[in-house]
């Protein structure tokens, strides 16, 4: 299914899902999927090999504007994240890479930056953004906003899960400490913090497969 140019955000906190279920949707929409995370993570990852103080903004704002993040269309309508030309769709998903990433996330000149990519690939055609703030702060007119959220327990499994299936070792009791520490992060920095926006739909993902999830968002789109 086609659709004119449509922006689509969908916001929550880590686990809930969001990531596959933006993903999947814009797969049944035919529309480009759009992961901003991973873009960050992508910045995480230089910065940590270059051994960076991640604590320097100033520092970290240069690396960005010296950093060429692109994306690699792939077959099921994905974008593969390249950095400085690199694939690291993988390697960006570590958990040093996740511990790492509130760093970029809360430097306001690396986030001024990312908002001005992330906007620049939204004019260019339809998409699906997952975030942090993508409906509130990137896309703040996009046709459909959603804030999908799902109970703690069930994302740290969720996220235990897609550690263990992709070979990486993991402590449940340490996952689930840095989640929680990963939420308060998100919802308590200065620049785009985790909130929903006014009219944003809250779905509730817990118990649901990310297609029934996506099956609860699609009733919600008219087009």
């Amino acid at each position: 299914m086609l659709v004119n140019h449509l922006v689509i955000t969908l916001d929550g906190p880590a686990g809930a899902g969001k990531s596959s279920v933006a993903k999947c949707l814009a797969g049944r929409l035919g529309i480009t999927y759009l992961d901003t995370g991973a873009m960050y993570r992508a910045l995480t990852l230089k910065a940590l090999r270059l051994k960076m103080d991640m604590t320097d903004e100033e520092a970290l704002t240069t690396l960005a504007r010296n950093t060429k993040i692109t994306f690699k269309e792939m077959p099921d309508g994905s974008l593969n994240i390249n950095l400085d030309g690199e694939d690291v769709a993988q390697a960006i998903r570590a958990p040093e890479v996740t511990n790492n990433t509130h760093f970029i996330a809360k430097t306001p000149g690396v986030r001024t930056l990312m908002v001005a990519w992330q906007r620049a690939i939204g004019e260019k055609r339809s998409i699906v953004t997952d975030g942090r703030d993508q409906g509130t702060v990137v896309f703040t007119d996009a046709r459909y906003k959603f804030y999908v959220d799902a109970d703690v327990e069930e994302r740290v499994m969720r996220r235990y899960k897609e550690l263990v299936a992709a070979g990486k070792p993991v402590d449940l009791d340490q996952l689930r400490t840095d989640m929680l520490d990963r939420d308060q992060k998100d919802f308590n920095r200065a620049v785009g913090p985790l909130k929903k926006a006014t009219d944003a739909i809250t779905v509730d993902s817990t118990g649901l497969t990310v297609d029934g999830t996506v099956d609860k968002i699609m009733k919600l789109i008219h087009l």
